[in-house]
């Protein structure tokens, strides 16, 4: 056992980032009323959610499991969605 693990690293900071990902999930229903900001919320929380899952399912030594099979092939497109959508609703440039 060393003492700097990278994988345990990338783990620890997947749950970090799940953690705030959840934050920014619950925060935009439960706190946040103009609706664009209450979308990029969601969004930004997905995309920390998905990514995080996604991450832990690659760094795990055990067999992939058909929930695994799955999310591999969903999540990515989550992840698409979302970041299109936080594209789409940023804020235009100055001047128009």
């Amino acid at each position: 056992m060393t003492f700097f693990d990278p994988l345990q690293l990338a783990v620890g900071a997947s749950w970090v980032a799940t953690a705030i990902g959840a934050g920014l999930w619950l925060w935009s229903w439960l706190r946040e009323k103009d609706a664009i900001r209450k979308l990029r919320f969601l969004d930004c929380g997905v995309v920390l959610l998905f990514a995080s899952i996604l991450l832990r399912i690659v760094a795990q030594e055990k067999p992939m499991s058909m929930w695994d099979w799955a999310m591999i092939f969903v999540a990515p497109l989550f992840i698409a969605a979302a970041l299109w959508r936080l594209a789409r609703t940023a804020c235009p440039p100055p001047g128009r």
